[in-house]
């Protein structure tokens, strides 16, 4: 296994890149159904792929990421329903997550990175869609950012440890205070545990980064629903699970130019 990983890491970028981007087309599609399905109950491996219009089974061309919806324009070739655009939005993401994690960190270490943005992509889908952040999902993934860390040593395995309480705490503790102030909660359990996964990937010193561009990113979408004639009311629910998850990945791809210029300062 270290040298199939060692062959790998000597490839070019543009190779691992694509082998990453490959990857990633075929998990996203699989991501994609699971989002869909599981709030219904569905699993995502539970029957074969079909229109949600007319429930027919669908046939291996209708079923190619991104070239079968591009190719039917969106719809189903046999009763024209629309095909819910998740399925290409989270293809071509998980194929960006993909290419950029190998072609910018080979080996394992691009490997772990790759399934960090995966599972944050199903997450922001959730939350979006639903808002909803299982647990199912959450607490596996802080738990893959401690192994992660333990076997590459990036963070350490005690930050990534104090990340995770930290996360945990942060949101816990901001959420209780708005309770006491408003009577009600400002932000779900599942932002707190999933503020703790991240913590666990990124350890603690990410943290505040993570929050100030989670809190960017709802802003610029606040204002883009607004501009779209979306006004975002004082009671409105946002998916903040989804802008963690924006803020998230981006930090940990960069995290080793991040730490340098910081300790060049």
């Amino acid at each position: 296994m270290t040298a199939l990983f060692t062959n790998f890491e000597n490839l070019p970028p543009e190779w691992r890149a694509g082998f990453g981007a490959l990857l990633g087309l075929i998990i996203g599609s699989y991501l994609a159904t699971l989002a869909l399905r599981w709030p219904s109950g569905e699993g995502a491996s539970q029957g074969r792929s079909r229109c949600n219009g007319c429930g027919r089974a669908l046939g291996w061309r209708e079923l190619i990421p991104l070239l079968s919806y591009a190719m039917r324009r969106g719809r189903c070739g046999h009763c024209g329903a629309r095909i819910d655009p998740v399925h290409p939005v989270a293809e071509l993401a998980a194929a960006l997550i993909g290419a950029l994690s190998l072609a910018l960190h080979p080996g394992f270490e691009g490997l772990t990175g790759a399934i960090f943005g995966w599972i944050l992509l199903v997450l922001a889908i959730l939350d979006i869609r639903h808002f909803w952040l299982p647990d199912r999902l959450t607490l596996p993934l802080a738990a893959l950012g401690i192994g992660a860390s333990w076997l590459i040593g990036m963070p350490s395995l005690v930050n990534a440890l104090i990340g995770a309480l930290a996360g945990f705490g942060l949101l816990f503790v901001i959420n209780s205070a708005y309770r006491a102030l408003r009577g009600r909660d400002g932000l779900g359990s599942g932002d707190s545990k999933m503020l703790a996964a991240i913590g666990a990937w990124l350890g603690w010193q990410m943290l505040p980064f993570i929050l100030l561009l989670a809190s960017g990113t709802g802003l610029l979408a606040v204002l883009y629903g607004a501009l779209r004639g979306r006004a975002t009311k004082a009671g409105d629910r946002l998916p903040f699970g989804a802008f963690l998850a924006v803020a998230a990945w981006p930090l940990w791809l960069g995290r080793d130019a991040l730490q340098n210029y910081f300790h060049a300062l």
